[in-house]
């Protein structure tokens, strides 16, 4: 079967419903981001089986976890991303790998855009670099510490030399700001 085409909304729609133990709501949420996810930890793992066991960790993690989504300021297939993201990172560190470079960690290995969605994505970036070259050098630093590299908020409190609320402070405000920046 073909999986659903749904909109972000649907998508927050479907989680808000796994949160309430919806199994069929879980079952679409599945067949409509199963393939996206698939790519991210098949690109951050490069083993086709060991993405597959990690697909399936992390959508126990979206149903034990999905009533989180509803208090995060992230859109649904984000949030899902850095589920699947975190987690394979997380299998990598287990395994004593790292992941070679920012760039192919980030990359979703689903077909290869065209050049439309290529200049589309490149311009994308291009934007997200702008906005990051408008925060502090070091709240800029942090975000791409925590969201691009996978450090933990504590690897970072600790590189920074600020407390643990204070690093979670300054990634907060500076999702916010990069949020602003994105949306003008």
């Amino acid at each position: 079967m073909v999986p659903p085409q749904l909109t972000s909304q649907d998508i927050t729609k479907l989680i808000a419903r796994v949160a309430l133990k919806d199994r069929a709501a879980f079952d679409l949420l599945y067949r409509a981001t199963s393939a996206k996810l698939f790519g991210v930890c098949l690109r951050v793992l490069s083993d086709r089986t060991d993405a597959e066991e990690a697909l399936q960790e992390v959508f126990v993690k979206i149903w034990t976890k999905a009533d989180r989504f509803v208090v995060s300021e992230l859109s649904p297939i984000s949030w899902l991303v850095a589920i699947a993201r975190n987690h394979a990172i997380d299998r990598l560190r287990a395994r004593g790998q790292r992941t070679a470079t920012i760039d192919e960690a980030s990359e979703v290995a689903d077909a290869r855009p065209g050049p439309e969605a290529q200049a589309i994505a490149d311009g994308e970036r291009d934007r997200l670099g702008a906005c990051l070259e408008e925060l502090d050098a070091e709240r800029a630093a942090a975000v791409r510490g925590a969201y691009l590299n996978g450090d933990s908020y504590a690897e970072l409190a600790e590189q920074f030399s600020v407390p643990l609320n204070t690093m979670r402070t300054w990634l907060r405000r500076s999702l916010m700001k990069l949020k602003e920046c994105l949306e003008r």
